[in-house]
């Protein structure tokens, strides 16, 4: 029969397959969530109140500093502890708040990025045609801050999809932790922990391939730009 038993690993595929999607859900959710927070934790930093931009950067840095495995246990089962402000939380909706926070304080970044490469006469010309702060950032600012970036921010997508196993520690029932609950039933851990570490293969691969794409697309697309704007300078 060998190491690898193809019939028990034909048997538990359907499953590890279905629980690939309880993956894909809390990825898709964080990932929302980390897009959301991590562009307020960019406007909050650009903030001109200093005490609100220093407090915004701290809470940054503690948090890109910090372990992820360590703030889930934080959220998961101490911060119900807390008085007043503690909250209980199910497994599923603390790994997806923890996991989103965490990666938006790296988006912010790429976000901040984008936005500090912005040319300075697009603020001018907002100011120029009387648009509100708002109009200007998401009509003017935002729009060419935004798609530069994308290629960096869908490598913290797959990244993200990547730390998703770290739930099975507060016991999501994702693709990791039904691989070692199947096993354990049997005493056989090679099918299944060979099944999830394809599966996982098969979705984040192609996926880096798309962002290499992206990042190629977008950096042919400037490149071409910066050559226009040049040849117009030398013809000037």
């Amino acid at each position: 029969m060998g190491i690898f038993n193809w019939t028990y690993a034909a048997e538990v595929f359907p499953i590890l397959f279905r629980a690939m999607f309880v993956t894909l859900g809390i990825t898709i959710a964080a990932y929302l969530v980390a897009l959301v927070f991590g562009l307020v934790l960019t406007f909050l930093r650009r903030s001109t109140y200093r005490p609100v931009a220093l407090v915004t950067y701290g809470f940054i840095e503690f948090v890109r500093s910090t372990p992820p495995l360590v703030q889930l246990f934080f959220v998961y089962y101490a911060w119900p502890m807390i008085p007043v402000i503690g909250v209980n939380l199910n497994a599923i909706t603390a790994g997806i708040l923890t996991l989103g926070i965490h990666y938006s304080t790296y988006l912010s970044e790429i976000y901040r990025s984008g936005i500090n490469a912005v040319p300075k006469g697009q603020w001018e010309a907002s100011r120029a045609l009387n648009f509100s702060g708002i109009q200007t950032w998401f009509k003017i600012i935002l729009p060419q801050a935004v798609p530069p970036v994308i290629p960096m921010m869908g490598n913290y997508l797959i990244v993200l999809f990547k730390e998703t196993p770290l739930l099975m520690a507060i016991s999501v029932n994702e693709m990791l932790m039904q691989a070692r609950t199947l096993g354990s039933q049997v005493f056989s851990f090679v099918e299944v922990y060979t099944i999830v570490g394809l599966l996982f293969l098969v979705l984040s691969y192609p996926a880096s391939l798309f962002v290499g794409y992206l990042e190629r697309r977008m950096n042919n697309r400037y490149s071409r730009k910066a050559k226009k704007i040049e040849k117009k300078k030398v013809a000037a």
